[in-house]
């Protein structure tokens, strides 16, 4: 399953579609995918976009911002679960760049 959340957030990027990039970054780690899986899929967003383009549209998106939430808040020895409510809160729905009209 969480694979296919990978595949999808990837697919999103790739489609300029942030938002959804977004929502299945938060889903694949709440459903319990490591943090170094999604270090691999940063490093290859970087590597097969291009720095510029990574730096442009990923650096400060809604997605580069909920993976940075991720490793500081485990960086820091938080609780997954404490993580995954932070994350919601943050990223979640009532978030204008992340809500689903």
């Amino acid at each position: 399953y969480e694979m296919r959340l990978l595949l999808s957030l990837t697919n999103a990027v790739g489609a300029g579609r942030m938002r959804q990039a977004t929502r299945e970054l938060l889903k694949a780690y709440i459903h319990g995918l490591d943090s170094a899986a999604l270090d691999d899929v940063f490093e290859l967003l970087a590597w097969n976009q291009g720095i510029g383009y990574f730096s442009s549209e990923i650096g400060p998106s809604t997605l580069f911002a909920a993976y940075k939430t991720i490793k500081g808040m485990e960086k820091q020895g938080k609780a997954r679960g404490e993580i995954c409510a932070a994350l919601k809160e943050k990223f979640g729905e009532k978030n204008p760049e992340v809500k689903v009209m």
